[in-house]
């Protein structure tokens, strides 16, 4: 797959792709809009949000340390993600997605194409 796409009239576009991860679904949510927001304002194309599979780590404790050893107790943490492109990105639109102020506990990873 190339990085680039080339349109009919012989330009190239550029795209950054932003991925998202957090561990709750509201916080998560509202990142989402608040970079698709900015995105518009800054007269940008965007495609997405596309919700990837949620990831589910799955822990098993024991209850107790010595006499129950057969009793556990089952604990998960789920990690949600999220995809957004953005086509043809001004410059204005890239300080614009470097400076956003997101909540705590959800991580961006931006990446140029």
């Amino acid at each position: 797959m190339a990085d680039t796409t080339t349109t009919q009239e012989g330009q190239v576009q550029q795209k950054i792709r932003i991925k998202i991860k957090a561990y709750d679904s509201k916080i998560i949510d509202g990142a989402t809009k608040t970079i698709i927001d900015t995105a518009e304002r800054n007269n940008s194309k965007v495609i997405g949000p596309v919700p990837l599979p949620t990831q589910i780590s799955k822990f098993s404790v024991n209850r107790s340390t010595f006499v129950s050893k057969t009793s556990q107790e089952q604990f998960e943490m789920r990690t949600h993600k999220r995809l957004i492109d953005i086509i043809n990105p001004t410059p204005k639109a890239i300080d614009a997605l470097m400076n956003l102020n997101l909540p705590s506990g959800v991580d961006v990873a931006i990446k140029m194409m």
